[in-house]
């Protein structure tokens, strides 16, 4: 099943169970699918599942950095909101790979590329992608590889 159906049908369970927190999130990231449909010119083949879920990713993305800005603005209910939005947002992404994988990826990466210096960061960390989808941080790709370079 694709994740958009998956989407779909999710929204629709909600909506039956009245749970608006829940349909509230799910229809912000229709919308988001939407928007990007709209945007890439796909509003008729629609995105794949590699597009959905880079873009449920950013979605994430934005959550976690609100809830930090909410935070340290010392509003604490709605970055605890922002947070509960996340957690539903990355139950529709692929697990995430662990620390040390990423560090076998990015020293293989290296490997691969021949690179050296961290001006050769951004060869390593798309090959990293590459391999490894969206299961994988890229803050924290970028943080190991330039680590490992130097």
């Amino acid at each position: 099943m694709s994740l958009k159906v998956r989407l779909e049908t999710d929204l629709k369970a909600a909506m039956i169970a009245r749970d608006s927190f829940l349909s509230d999130v799910l229809k912000g990231l229709k919308s988001a699918i939407q928007n990007q449909e709209i945007a890439t010119g796909k509003r008729e083949e629609g995105l794949s599942d590699n597009d959905v879920e880079s873009l449920f990713a950013k979605e994430a993305k934005k959550r976690d950095e609100a809830a930090t800005l909410y935070e340290q603005g010392g509003n604490q209910e709605m970055a605890d909101k922002e947070r509960a939005e996340k957690e539903i947002i990355v139950k529709y992404l692929p697990e995430q790979l662990s620390e040390d994988d990423i560090k076998s990826l990015v020293t293989e990466a290296i490997a691969a590329t021949g690179a050296t210096e961290v001006k050769d960061l951004g060869k390593v960390i798309g090959m990293v992608k590459s391999k490894a989808g969206n299961g994988a941080d890229g803050g924290l790709v970028a943080r190991i590889a330039k680590e490992q370079l130097q």
